[in-house]
């Protein structure tokens, strides 16, 4: 065991441990209670509420391992974002995830979710570029002016085809023969 290695690794944690002291503090002050915090409450419950509602039922097995996927893979490449620095998010709905919950859990999964329910008779290349598009353009720039991104080190294009490969994964997974035809 090389003890310089360990200590590295055990001052490097306690940074972190830090860090996220100095955030969940600044959260509180700031953030909690909010009118962005509701704001983000209400954006990562509401769309859940309505497709749980508006669903296909016999479809909603297929539904939501796409969707899963939709969570996994957006959580984890928003948080790789944050861990090298390309943006940051100023109004998170819990202050112990760097993701943007609302974003990564709700409305990407939600959106492909109503997507691949409702929309099954057009290409699903064509879906995907609909849902890239509307993603990248038009709601990454919404989050940008609300204040709660701040695209650092990030393009909006280069979100681009990440969306599309998303969307086309989810097509994949959601049309798997174990499941019921939607």
């Amino acid at each position: 065991m090389n003890n310089e290695h360990i200590k590295g690794m055990e001052d490097a944690y306690n940074l972190i441990s830090q860090a996220n002291v100095e955030m969940i503090s600044l959260w509180l002050r700031y953030t909690y209670f909010t009118w962005r915090w509701w704001f983000g409450v209400c954006l990562s419950i509401i769309p859940w509420i309505v497709w749980l509602k508006f669903r296909r039922k016999e479809s909603t097995s297929r539904l939501i391992h796409a969707g899963f996927f939709v969570i996994l893979i957006s959580s984890w490449l928003d948080i790789m974002g944050i861990l090298f620095g390309l943006w940051s998010y100023y109004y998170n709905v819990v202050p112990f995830s760097p993701a943007f919950v609302p974003w990564d859990f709700t409305l990407l999964p939600v959106a492909v979710m109503v997507s691949l329910q409702f929309t099954f008779n057009i290409s699903p290349i064509i879906r995907a570029v609909v849902f890239s598009l509307f993603s990248a353009f038009i709601m990454e720039p919404t989050f940008v002016y609300l204040g709660f991104y701040n695209p650092k080190h990030w393009k909006y294009i280069y979100s681009f085809p990440i969306f599309i490969v998303i969307y086309l994964v989810s097509v994949w997974i959601s049309k798997r023969p174990n499941f019921e035809k939607l």
